[in-house]
């Protein structure tokens, strides 16, 4: 028996992300329009839905629904605008379908980016964002990502204003911690 994914998707939105006060329409229709389960490993396309954050490569996660489009919603993106989206396959394919120009980096070195974007986005969960990460904002740009320096981890937005550089909380995320991005262990007496 073959799985209705579009009705899945339809029902992400309405029970997922609709009641997490993600409001922005342009959101909502690429999410019901996109296939998530087509990001899945061979033999997992029936986790794409779940409320739940699903491993896509070793030690790499995709965000759940709700966390994704909350994501999107506090990055406000915009046609036209330009993305770097680092280990982030699912939002970068919703950043696409919203009419935004995507530039993907899913490669071996995450910490190593060039270039600078309207947007910058990693669904990956971070202790600390690289310092190639907040370079890579360009003027009036804004980077979102999830940062986790004990149980519980909180998406962050960081805003570039001129030469100055603010951030402010958007919500609180349990996704996992992807590879590599752990917080250095220190001596502790």
């Amino acid at each position: 028996m073959s799985a209705d994914f579009a009705l899945a998707r339809d029902i992400m939105v309405d029970s997922q992300v609709r009641p997490s006060d993600v409001t922005d329409l342009t959101i909502q229709d690429a999410m019901r329009t996109f296939p998530r389960e087509s990001l899945m490993a061979p033999g997992k396309a029936y986790l794409a839905y779940a409320d739940a954050e699903v491993e896509y490569a070793p030690g790499r996660w995709m965000l759940s629904p709700r966390d994704a489009a909350k994501l999107l919603q506090g990055v406000h993106g915009k046609p036209g605008e330009t993305v770097l989206a680092i280990a982030a396959p699912y939002v970068a394919a919703l950043l696409e379908r919203m009419g935004l120009t995507v530039t993907r980096h899913d490669g071996a070195d995450l910490r190593a980016v060039t270039g600078q974007y309207d947007l910058v986005v990693c669904e990956g969960v971070v202790s600390e964002v690289p310092a190639s990460w907040l370079a890579a904002i360009a003027p009036a740009g804004r980077l979102a990502v999830v940062e986790r320096r004990g149980a519980i981890g909180r998406a962050m937005l960081y805003l570039r204003g001129g030469h100055d550089l603010g951030s402010r909380p958007l919500f609180d995320c349990g996704a996992p911690m992807m590879a590599g991005f752990e917080a250095e262990k220190g001596f502790v007496f």
